[in-house]
């Protein structure tokens, strides 16, 4: 995990640093003017420059030294509650231990509501709920979570909505979620089983045209390059055929 938040940090744009050339450009028709004026401004501009930097540095290096203990804090907090939850107890996951030592993921998504921590906390606490036949729950942290683009995490997590979304009954909403994660997923693994996810839906709801389309897409996973190359077939493709042709009767 703070290996995953190092590499999210270091992809995170650096905002550019201001340089001396920047400065006389932006102000050189201000610092035009007699020698000794020039002096006295230069002289004026570098003084404060130089004691503004170094309270600036200063509070720079506190900020960040409190960061990063912030930081430390919720990942080893979040790191406590994956494991219960890698345990199935979800309970004690989303809610911490009675003596308040160990944080669930319901507090860690409160404390570090603007950190990455906190917005990952919000999609376990729905993946819990979900696991505890919580649906509503699970639809309003998985709603919260914010998958920033991550092309690994991102597809999951849409699914993961699709299908809380398809269980509190707005179908509608779960097979365009569905669709979503299967085409932002555009794997092997995940798409074929968000496509049938999304055909299942709309075939139950009598919909047999537009489940149709939804398991053709699955055809196109009938070979894919996998690890190291090798060509792979998803389990899908060796039964969608069957759903094929019962929607297409």
């Amino acid at each position: 995990m703070a290996e995953k938040n190092a590499k999210q940090r270091a992809a995170e744009p650096q905002q550019p640093q201001n340089t001396k050339e920047d400065f006389i450009l932006k102000y050189r028709n201000a610092l035009i003017g007699g020698v000794i004026a020039l002096i006295v401004i230069v002289g004026g501009i570098i003084f404060w420059n130089n004691h503004k930097a170094n309270k600036l540095e200063d509070a720079t290096n506190a900020i960040q030294g409190a960061q990063t203990a912030f930081d430390e804090a919720g990942d080893q907090a979040l790191q406590m509650a994956q494991l219960q939850m890698a345990d199935k107890q979800y309970e004690l996951a989303l809610n911490g231990d009675s003596t308040g030592t160990q944080k669930g993921f319901l507090k860690i998504a409160d404390e570090y509501s603007s950190t990455k921590v906190g917005n990952l906390a919000n999609l376990y606490a729905g993946l819990c709920y979900a696991h505890m036949d919580q649906w509503e729950n699970a639809v309003k942290y998985l709603e919260k979570f914010d998958d920033a683009g991550d092309l690994l995490i991102s597809p999951a997590a849409m699914g993961a909505l699709g299908n809380a979304y398809a269980h509190v009954g707005q179908v509608d909403k779960a097979v365009s979620t569905l669709q979503k994660a299967a085409e932002k997923a555009d794997n092997i693994m995940l798409s074929p089983v968000y496509y049938v996810q999304a055909g299942e839906l709309l075939e139950k709801d009598g919909k047999k045209a537009e489940a149709l389309k939804m398991y053709q897409k699955v055809k196109q996973y009938e070979r894919m390059q996998g690890v190291q190359g090798v060509s792979q077939s998803s389990p899908y493709v060796e039964v969608i055929d069957e759903y094929i042709a019962r929607v297409s009767e």
